[in-house]
């Protein structure tokens, strides 16, 4: 038995060589070729998932996983961290673009840990003239841009944030280097994270961030609620539900007494949403 399978794989590594000594025609035999050698047992599923997702990322342009303008969480030049820092605390990202007069007055990029020695003096006696002191320049790309050049730029610039423009010019939204690898890898964890043995991980602010695939009956049982159980099985199904659309990150719904945003989600599907519970 094991001398017919070493026969069957060393057969296989034979074609498979000789595929790519012939070289595929186009990028379908090539996945094709692929799939085989996974189902063969050669690529395991994550080294098949990583490498169609990278040959597939030069598909895809800025505009295709872009945080759309009406989405994106900014800072104000004229606020004093006193009036920024609840927004920074409750959406917990690493860096915030800076606007002046409107959205489409970027005056820069502020990292969330370069406010640390402000804070150690104390947010009451900084003013908002000292925040732009704090600002790093900010990147500006197209939506047409692809996203493997974006890639290599992020990499060779060492910015993990781009501003993303129209054809006239305007903001239409950012992207970071997390969006792109995570096509190319998938999910990457961040301070959102649920462990995984667990569906949900309540926040300091009293929200609570819940795996999409946590089974309705048990959110209800969790929240002493009563959200359907009739048509889905899952959170996520229902909220999609809610949404009518499959929504994008930071998108929100509210569904029954309770208010979800999107906080990670594919082509596919929902993975990761924030709950605030109504207050009343």
């Amino acid at each position: 038995m094991s001398d017919d399978r070493s026969s069957n794989g060393q057969s296989w590594l034979s074609k498979l060589t000789q595929a790519f000594a012939h070289e595929p025609r186009n990028r379908q035999e090539l996945l094709e070729i692929l799939h085989e050698a996974h189902q063969n047992e050669l690529l395991d599923s994550e080294a098949l998932t990583i490498v169609e997702g990278a040959i597939q990322v030069a598909d895809l342009q800025v505009r295709d996983i872009m945080v759309p303008r009406s989405q994106m969480v900014t800072v104000r030049a004229d606020q004093t961290p006193r009036e920024f820092l609840p927004t920074i605390i409750e959406e917990a990202h690493s860096r915030y673009p800076v606007i002046g007069e409107s959205l489409d007055d970027i005056v820069g990029i502020l990292l969330a840990k370069d406010l640390l020695p402000l804070l150690l003096r104390g947010a009451d006696e900084a003013c908002a003239c000292e925040l732009r002191g704090l600002l790093r320049p900010a990147t500006f790309v197209p939506e047409s841009k692809r996203l493997n050049v974006l890639l290599r730029e992020f990499r060779s610039t060492h910015n993990h944030m781009a501003i993303v423009i129209d054809e006239y010019g305007g903001v239409a939204g950012l992207v970071t280097i997390e969006d792109v690898l995570e096509q190319i890898v998938g999910d990457i964890e961040d301070e959102h994270d649920v462990e995984e043995d667990s569906y949900i991980k309540e926040l300091p602010s009293g929200d609570f961030v819940i795996k999409a695939l946590m089974p309705i009956e048990d959110f209800n049982k969790h929240f002493d609620s009563q959200l359907p159980v009739n048509e889905f099985d899952t959170l996520g199904g229902l909220v999609a539900h809610a949404f009518g659309h499959l929504p994008k990150r930071n998108e929100t719904v509210e569904v029954g007494d309770f208010r979800f945003r999107v906080l990670n989600a594919d082509s596919r599907r929902i993975h990761l949403l924030r709950l605030s519970p109504q207050r009343h």
